[in-house]
């Protein structure tokens, strides 16, 4: 019960390591009308989904959790730069670093504490904190990749809301339809011998978001 309260916390909104100020590439997608409609921004979802969520950031969090549990801190600092080496742009690469630090800030006020390899690993990726934090309130790794995936398609909902836009309604449509794909985005990723994202169209939106005239988001 202790570790499911835990979890939501972990994945909450009101977390603060800024998730709500990213949209990862959607509001470069939605300016030149890649993203125009609740079914084309369910497309770019699945597309996210099914190509780096599926494929990278679950896998990671399950090699994470492991070489945590058997104390091997050299194996989880280098999964921490496999990771950040796989973000395609400047902009990507400073969301994740920005939202590990925050982690890093936060965790030791949660009496989590951050020291050596750990401390800079978490300052690199976000999915650092979160697997520290998962280890330490004994988080189930199901529970843990579910809750990461509700969180993370939480706050994409959220971005296509404001910028699409989209109506409130429509975005608990979205997010009904989709939360029935992260069940079997969970199993899938347990089948991914070598981490790895293929997201080009996000790549380009990424790279042009940087240079985008009028921003609402950081990515």
């Amino acid at each position: 019960m202790l570790s499911d309260l835990r979890l939501f916390q972990l994945i909450s909104p009101s977390l603060p390591v800024g998730a709500f100020t990213y949209s990862q590439g959607l509001e470069l997608a939605v300016e030149i009308g890649w993203v125009d409609s609740q079914p084309r921004f369910e497309e770019w979802l699945t597309g996210q989904l099914t190509h780096s969520l599926t494929s990278l950031e679950l896998p990671m969090l399950d090699r994470l959790l492991t070489a945590l549990s058997v104390n091997d801190e050299l194996a989880f600092n280098q999964y921490t730069k496999d990771l950040i080496a796989w973000r395609e742009t400047k902009e990507l690469r400073l969301e994740e670093r920005q939202r590990g630090a925050a982690l890093a800030r936060l965790l030791p006020k949660l009496d989590i504490p951050l020291e050596g390899v750990l401390l800079e690993a978490c300052k690199r990726t976000q999915l650092a904190g979160i697997a520290i934090a998962a280890h330490q309130w004994e988080i189930p790794l199901d529970k843990l990749l579910a809750g990461y995936l509700w969180s993370w398609l939480e706050n994409a909902v959220m971005a296509g809301v404001k910028l699409i836009p989209l109506g409130q309604t429509q975005g608990q449509q979205t997010l009904q339809r989709m939360a029935e794909t992260l069940e079997h985005a969970v199993e899938k990723s347990k089948g991914v011998s070598s981490p790895h994202s293929v997201t080009p169209a996000l790549a380009i939106a990424s790279s042009r978001h940087e240079t985008q005239y009028t921003r609402l988001f950081r990515s």
